[in-house]
């Protein structure tokens, strides 16, 4: 029961909370449980235990942070996704973590391959994009007819293909230019260029 207006008693630990420190319940009549989240976490761990459950050890966070189960770090909220269904309203993992287990789905779906694959394919090249020779290889390159993954890229190197179209006559000729080789393309007919061998 509220003793007053946004407060409410825990039943088990007898303190005075805000009722944002209480999970909600429709069945209750103020619409809030009976204890306080800390006690009820407690109460929680206590059936775990007497279950002979593993459980995760409670750990101290200190006011606007929260503790990632994935890294295992007490990081602030900053460092946290907003997650509106969330009791706390925030996400369950750490900025950090989403990013890699995004990274980790993103090659697994679009190129079929692990981290621990694609940093095999990086050893290989010994760490250096295998077009330019100097930059380091971060981006996975593959072909967009086939899916089969070519080699892992620099970013300007991999873009610069992409925007060839992929396509290895465009290629060539974009060599041939650049060594200096000037050619000229013959008109055959409207819209049809003949290209000299």
């Amino acid at each position: 029961m509220a003793s007053e207006e946004g407060v409410k008693r825990c039943s088990r630990c007898k303190q005075h909370k805000p009722r944002a420190a209480f999970a909600r319940n429709k069945s209750m009549r103020d619409g809030l449980q009976a204890y306080c989240r800390a006690c009820a976490a407690a109460y929680h761990q206590q059936r775990q235990v007497a279950k002979g459950r593993n459980i995760r050890p409670r750990v101290e966070v200190p006011e606007g942070h929260k503790y990632c189960r994935t890294c295992g770090e007490i990081k602030p909220h900053s460092e946290w996704h907003r997650n509106a269904t969330a009791s706390d309203g925030l996400a369950t993992r750490c900025k950090a973590c989403k990013a890699v287990q995004g990274r980790q789905g993103h090659l697994k779906r679009q190129y079929g391959m692990t981290e621990a694959e694609r940093d095999e394919m990086v050893a290989s090249q010994m760490g250096l994009c295998v077009i330019c020779l100097k930059a380091p290889a971060a981006h996975v390159d593959h072909c967009h007819k086939t899916g089969k993954v070519r080699g892992v890229l620099c970013f300007n190197c991999n873009s610069a293909i992409g925007k060839l179209g992929d396509d290895p006559d465009v290629g060539r000729r974009a060599v041939a230019y650049l060594e200096g080789i000037v050619w000229k393309p013959t008109l055959v007919t409207p819209g049809v260029y003949q290209l000299p061998s």
